[in-house]
């Protein structure tokens, strides 16, 4: 059996013995081949590889979160109805206020009171958990046009949160089944009130688990009942 050094050295030969054609045809499959798997990179060169893979894998993300976005702005049932809604309470819900973003928190979206809805690219399951998300993040945007909402009282965050989750679609049997929470006994309520304390977690107000659960608790059964701008649960 050949050894590595005398396989190297029959490949060197091979090399040589082909015109400038061959070797510049053999030179640009070699680096293509190396681009592909990585295999015959310096560390260097697999650093910069990998940036651009990042970086083309983030680019396509994005566009992806944008063409789902502007598609269910003009297509989905759900998003125009609270788009609708937002339009009469002084906001108009579009692209420019709608950003695809990266974000590095486990959310898919968040909406600042400045009037920002975030759409987290990085952290998207498919075009309907976009959809779930806008509508999740519009229901924030409409009670913070609507009902003078204190972000830092506590009482008012879970209030927002509590409707975003039941009116959303957030916790649909299937959205749960999704995160591997399943049950039958009044599990939307289950659900809601789960998704809320979680949300409320990252207020700096907020002091600990059982202050969330406690803020949750108090003013669930009064936000839970307000279906507004939906007659019912969506």
């Amino acid at each position: 059996m050949a050894s590595s050094s005398d396989k190297a050295e029959t490949h060197q030969q091979k090399y040589m013995a082909m015109d400038a054609e061959e070797r510049g045809l053999f030179n640009t499959w070699r680096r293509a081949i190396s681009e592909y798997t990585g295999l015959g990179l310096t560390p260097s060169q697999q650093e910069s590889r990998a940036t651009t893979a990042a970086f083309n894998k983030d680019l396509s993300d994005c566009k992806r979160c944008e063409k789902w976005r502007n598609d269910l702005l003009q297509t989905s049932p759900l998003v125009i109805f609270m788009a609708e809604n937002l339009k009469k309470s002084g906001y108009t819900p579009d692209h420019k206020n709608m950003p695809c973003m990266k974000c590095d928190e486990m959310r898919s979206g968040g909406f600042s009171s400045d009037g920002v809805i975030q759409l987290c690219y990085n952290r998207l399951h498919g075009k309907g958990h976009l959809e779930t998300t806008m509508a999740h993040e519009m229901i924030h945007a409409y009670d913070d046009k609507n009902f003078n909402l204190d972000w830092y009282n506590l009482e008012h965050h879970a209030c927002t949160e509590i409707r975003a989750a039941s009116l959303s679609g957030d916790c649909t049997w299937f959205q749960e089944m999704m995160r591997g929470n399943l049950g039958f006994l009044k599990h939307h309520q289950v659900c809601v009130k789960r998704r809320a304390v979680l949300s409320l977690l990252a207020n700096p107000s907020c002091k600990s688990t059982k202050h969330a659960e406690a803020a949750v608790n108090k003013v669930f059964k009064s936000c839970f009942t307000d279906t507004r701008p939906f007659d019912e649960i969506y």
